[in-house]
């Protein structure tokens, strides 16, 4: 009787009205009204398309079409949709005027109306209707039997025209599937730009047909054929995105110089100690890819005619690849140590009256403009090119931020002070495992800085940034999401959408969705865990995983050089992520504990110590046939030590002193075991 009652209770909950504040849409729409009745789905649901759109409309609306069959496994009549207009008594209509191109400034805004018998999408052009259709598949909601869309009206659109993520394919190579996968993670998250970091310190990654010594010698083997390249650009066409390319230059050079080491900036030392002055070509300085993270001196010479003439033909062949109009010259992170030791470059700077490094790398990235500009591209770069002379169609990409010792978004507001476009960074680096309040709550419009409109009308975005000296193709996900679609909120909703905790709530829902796309950041983390216990049951890893974060910032990676590019990436800390699920939900206990001391809460708050005490005995079982078990073990026991005494803490019980109770507490803050840290110390502090 009990069971049959709960079950007629969740039919009448199920039926009941979704109100707006249900709903998980993400990023949120800018205007969305929910009405009374729902759009029942059944297998004779079908699409019709109007008006005079890109041909990658087809392709996008049977993705769609496949995606809610997955998710509903009704077997829809209709399959792959290739012409306009062809089933004009279709229950979703979609009508888009013209042909979308991809790029900046395009209308991006769609409008969705859900009725009881009849879906409409109205857009401009075909990347609204994309955008459409995935606000659509995120409204779609079921009761017991039946899956169904409430009756609504959203009208969306963009706040930013920059929304992007860059990866970094240099550290640690990503294939070609993990490339494709997150730029469907992109499209369905309303994002429209895919930055390529391709060249770095520690490889080439574009396959070269006239230059062969870069992917010969400077690649690893691991490269992008210039066919596979083609084949991604497309890809992400097909689903409203811009691909830009980045070769970093001329910082970051170890890769490029071990192929052509005679653009080189370093002093050339001949037999018998001499150094050379104004000799080209006597002897070569021999440089090697980098294997570890860092910053480092190989630098291109800008005082040798040959580098340009080298850049020139390396563009000549990449930029056709990229029929976007932006390039990525990098230009970050050049300390200009090689350059201070040269003293041919010394006697370059003064005859061309370069005060210093910063104006002879201005000197250097203006001899790129009108390279780029042949191809009709448009240069961009790191901050570091932000300098008096510097082109005003140059955009900046502000990234420094306190980190760095800069005050957060100060370049990005040095920059449209100065008549140039700009791009944040700062704040969106998803690599170094801040939680995702930080991103989500870093705005690319500055607050109180007094700009113009036509100053703020130069802040194009904002652009996640994934460098990957610690990621491989198993792990990227994980980092990447679902962080990213909280950044892509921030880029494309409202700015008065900051609501923390809904965000966490409609970000849970995102999140399990992302699967459907290929994106590995849920099941790669028990590949992780299988891999450290040899196959013993993963629970209780996994429940400790729950309270640990991999260290912040770039403290896993002491100096750069604990780990190589080569270095396993198979151990606790790649299977814990940032924003530790128990920490969460664990410091919510505590906070209500404290607010009021019931049984209640006390007992909540003792369910996290007793299961954690419970978990210690289960990891050291599990250690005895798991050696890399072992490393966490004494995290594990200072966590489980502290719980049995603030039990003692929650009954007045506990006998410690005030500071050796203090002392076990801050035992929990170790950084020392397993390059992960107890996500759960702040709660502990707040206890006594």
């Amino acid at each position: 009787m009990k069971y049959l009652l709960v079950l007629l209770l969740a039919g009448v909950t199920s039926s009941a009205q979704i109100k707006k504040e249900q709903l998980n849409l993400m990023p949120w729409p800018q205007s969305v009204v929910v009405n009374d009745g729902n759009f029942a789905l059944n297998k004779n649901f079908k699409v019709n398309i109007t008006g005079n759109p890109n041909p990658r409309i087809f392709s996008g609306v049977t993705r769609f079409l496949r995606r809610l069959d997955g998710r509903t496994g009704i077997f829809f009549e209709q399959g792959f949709i290739t012409k306009l207009n062809e089933v004009p008594n279709a229950s979703l209509q979609i009508n888009c005027t013209k042909s979308g191109k991809i790029g900046l400034y395009e209308d991006e805004s769609y409008h969705l109306d859900i009725k009881q018998n009849q879906i409409t999408i109205n857009a401009t052009n075909d990347l609204g209707v994309l955008h459409g259709l995935e606000t659509l598949l995120q409204m779609l909601q079921n009761n017991n039997n039946s899956f169904y869309f409430p009756s609504s009206k959203i009208s969306d659109f963009p706040r930013f025209t920059w929304r992007g993520l860059m990866i970094d394919v240099s550290r640690h190579f990503q294939p070609v599937d993990v490339i494709k996968r997150n730029i469907d993670a992109l499209a369905a998250m309303k994002m429209n730009v895919f930055h390529w970091h391709l060249v770095d310190d520690q490889g080439w990654r574009i396959e070269m047909k006239k230059h062969r010594k870069l992917i010969d010698v400077a690649s690893d083997g691991m490269y992008y054929t210039q066919e596979e390249i083609k084949n991604i650009v497309k890809y992400a066409d097909e689903r409203g995105i811009l691909v830009v390319p980045e070769i970093d230059v001329p910082g970051h050079g170890s890769a490029i110089l071990t192929a052509y080491p005679e653009i080189g900036s370093k002093v050339i030392t001949l037999t018998g100690g001499t150094s050379e002055k104004n000799i080209q070509g006597t002897a070569i300085t021999t440089y090697g890819i980098e294997r570890n993270a860092g910053i480092f001196s190989p630098t291109l010479d800008p005082s040798n005619p040959k580098t340009y003439q080298l850049l020139s033909e390396i563009f000549d062949e990449v930029c056709p690849l990229f029929p976007g109009a932006y390039f990525h010259i990098g230009g970050d992170e050049n300390e200009g140590k090689d350059w201070d030791a040269n003293p041919k470059i010394q006697e370059f700077m003064k005859k061309n009256k370069l005060a210093n490094n910063h104006e002879l790398q201005t000197y250097f990235t203006m001899q790129l403009v009108p390279m780029l500009k042949k191809h009709g591209k448009q240069l961009m770069g790191w901050e570091e090119i932000l300098t008096k002379n510097m082109s005003k169609d140059a955009i900046i990409h502000s990234w420094r931020g306190p980190n760095e010792g800069v005050i957060a978004g100060q370049s990005l507001v040095d920059a449209v002070k100065k008549g140039y476009k700009t791009v944040l960074s700062n704040g969106y680096y998803i690599d170094l495992m801040y939680p995702i309040a930080s991103h989500y709550l870093n705005d690319p419009m500055p607050k109180g800085a007094n700009l113009t409109a036509e100053e703020k009308a130069r802040i194009l975005g904002g652009e996640a940034t994934m460098w990957t000296e610690l990621v491989t193709p198993t792990t990227i996900d994980s980092r990447l999401w679902p962080r990213t679609a909280a950044i892509a909120e921030r880029l494309w909703s409202a700015e008065d959408i900051t609501d923390v905790a809904n965000m966490r709530k409609r970000l849970d829902v995102v999140s399990f969705r992302l699967e459907e796309l290929g994106i590995t950041h849920i099941r790669n983390k028990d590949v992780i865990l299988r891999n450290i216990t040899n196959d013993q049951n993963i629970a209780s890893l996994y429940e400790f995983s729950n309270v640990c974060e991999p260290l912040k910032g770039y403290t896993r990676n002491k100096g750069g050089t604990e780990y190589q590019m080569y270095s396993p990436f198979t151990l606790f800390a790649d299977a814990c992520g940032a924003d530790a699920k128990d920490s969460l939900a664990f410091d919510d206990a505590v906070a209500q504990y404290l607010a009021n001391k019931t049984p209640e809460n006390k007992a909540k708050v003792a369910a996290f110590f007793n299961k954690w005490i419970a978990l210690n005995k289960e990891l050291v079982a599990l250690s005895a046939n798991a050696p890399l078990v072992q490393p966490i073990l004494p995290l594990s026991k200072k966590l489980t030590d502290a719980s049995q005494e603030l039990l003692l803490v929650l009954d007045n019980k506990s006998t410690l002193k005030a500071d050796d109770l203090k002392s076990l507490i801050e035992q929990c803050n170790s950084k020392d075991h397993a390059d992960v840290e107890l996500s759960v110390y702040a709660s502990l502090k707040k206890l006594i």
